[in-house]
């Protein structure tokens, strides 16, 4: 890929890990099976490794439960020929009003180019500490 293809790789890109988010969020297994490739894996927040079929398994249709708000900001996208990493700041808020909380994750994505598409190989999650009060 040259180098001008990367402006459009970019937006698409930061729009493939915003659809894996909402995905994850709304266990919408279809989405997340459709937007991985076949050797995906990811390393969760607790530092486990799992592989894409133990990710899809945990976003079964049968164990959706309430999805907290999702934000997907500062992208940050380095497209190395047909590969690309990508990393985003989640944000997520859980209940509302008072009993709100928040919290954020950084999280590092891999994507891959093949045969016209991009698809994620892998995906990184670590918590981000809330601020000392």
């Amino acid at each position: 890929m040259s180098s001008a293809f990367a402006a459009p790789a970019d937006a698409e890109l930061v729009a493939l890990v915003k659809r894996h988010a909402e995905a994850q969020a709304t266990f919408d297994q279809a989405a997340l099976k459709a937007i991985t490739a076949d050797n995906y894996a990811e390393v969760s927040p607790l530092g486990e490794v799992d592989s894409r079929e133990k990710m899809l398994s945990f976003y079964a249709p049968e164990l959706k439960r309430p999805a907290p708000q999702l934000q997907v900001d500062e992208p940050q996208v380095r497209v190395l020929g047909d590969s690309a990493v990508i990393y985003a700041r989640l944000n997520f808020i859980m209940g509302s009003g008072d009993a709100a909380r928040t919290f954020a994750m950084r999280a590092g994505y891999v994507a891959q180019f093949k045969d016209g598409k991009w698809l994620l190989v892998s995906a990184q999650y670590t918590g981000i500490r809330p601020p000392k009060n």
